[in-house]
């Protein structure tokens, strides 16, 4: 009897999904011609910072996310520092957020002076969990702030966050760094909160090369960021405040002009991608997708499979070997969560997060791209239905 080796996986010795390999992330710029018109305008000015392309981006995006104000500055990370400074945290006070994030939420608040306290992550959906954001607001000492997370692109429980912070009377910021294009019931993330950051990196569906975009529905703050972006710098060097450099020069802001194009169209067709991939997949035992609830819409940044090893027969780290053989690359976002990081081992929160924990060791993101066609999506799933059935043979090999 022979062996079909085209139906074993790669690391078994079958054929390859993709002999040249795919990588986790791929941009391809939209419109080249028109961006290097637009470029080419810039350039022209004279004025590559603080000039009209800024203001435009500025315009779009607000549009786009239906909110009255949003500030452009160097990247996220620098305008969640400075909605944070502005929101007063500092002198080592509470910032409760979750566990399952990106470090850089946690990094913007002890910037800002802030201490992170972390939270657990929902079981569905890895947003944070209200009801446990809550106890820890009610056992911190003078607590600063609420930060949450559009984790993935999926909406968070806003609603019941914004209760959440309300009670303990705190503002809540939102590390939207994904979510720029996502939806919660009919409303554009950005609308939500004190202040929502996204980000404009690489890695994004809206791109900048970097870049930061800050969303408020208040005008007084969206006032401050002006001036914090150029070190607090009203206009006339004699500085208000502590600020930063966080501008965003007029050649990102150009690039981001022409990612926001066609995001909308971007947007659907990652859902539907990710729609392709979640039906091929179907009925394979203890793997799952963190889908956006009913309703809602999520830009799917990451396409992140979440394996119960004990039902799909490998885990998250001994499937990514065995698509390695495939030629697909993947990363495990967020592994180790932000509590389990040795920059904040010093706050003894290590233990404290048993379902992050347990949700963090089952996450595994797989390429998607803007431009990915649904054939590729299909090659990546089939990899993934024609791994399961060997598990046990993978895991002895």
């Amino acid at each position: 009897m022979t062996t079909d080796t085209h139906a074993l996986p790669a690391a078994l010795g079958g054929t390859p999904a993709f002999p040249d390999g795919l990588p986790l992330t791929r941009v391809r710029v939209p419109d080249r011609a028109a961006l290097l018109e637009r470029l080419g305008t810039v350039l022209d000015s004279g004025q590559l910072t603080n000039g009209r392309t800024v203001a435009e981006l500025e315009e779009a995006a607000a549009k786009l996310l239906d909110v009255p104000h949003v500030v452009a500055v160097s990247n996220c990370t620098a305008g969640l520092m400075l909605v944070l400074q502005a929101a007063g945290v500092g002198d080592g006070r509470p910032v409760v957020m979750p566990g399952f994030t990106f470090s850089a939420t946690a990094h913007a608040a002890h910037w800002a002076g802030g201490t992170p306290v972390f939270a657990e992550a929902r079981e569905q959906d890895v947003t944070l969990d209200p009801a446990d954001a809550a106890a820890r607001l009610a056992a911190a000492d003078r607590p600063a702030a609420l930060m949450a997370t559009h984790v993935y692109g999926t909406p968070c429980q806003v609603e019941r966050l914004q209760e959440v912070a309300d009670a303990a009377g705190v503002p809540l910021v939102y590390d939207s760094a994904h979510g720029f294009g996502s939806v919660r019931r009919g409303v554009p993330v950005g609308n939500f909160g004190y202040a929502e950051v996204f980000s404009m990196s690489p890695t994004k569906v809206a791109v900048a090369g970097e870049g930061g975009l800050v969303a408020t529905r208040d005008a007084g703050l969206a006032q401050r960021l002006r001036h914090a972006r150029d070190y607090g710098n009203p206009g006339d060097y004699d500085t208000l405040f502590p600020g930063l450099n966080a501008r965003m020069s007029e050649l990102h802001a150009a690039v981001g002009l022409n990612w926001l194009a066609d995001l909308p169209e971007r947007v659907a067709h990652r859902g539907a991608l990710v729609a392709e991939f979640a039906a091929a997949t179907a009925g394979l035992p203890g793997l799952r997708i963190a889908l956006p609830e009913e309703g809602d819409t999520s830009t799917f940044k990451d396409l992140t499979l979440m394996l119960d090893p004990g039902a799909f027969g490998l885990s998250a780290l001994q499937l990514a070997d065995a698509l390695r053989a495939e030629g697909i690359d993947s990363r495990r976002y967020f592994h180790p969560p932000v509590h389990r990081q040795r920059a904040y081992a010093h706050l003894g929160q290590a233990e404290s997060l048993p379902r992050t924990d347990r949700l963090a060791a089952s996450v595994l993101t797989v390429p998607l791209w803007s431009q990915m066609d649904a054939a590729a999506v299909r090659r990546i799933a089939d990899a993934v239905v024609r791994i399961q059935p060997y598990a046990e043979r993978l895991r002895t090999a």
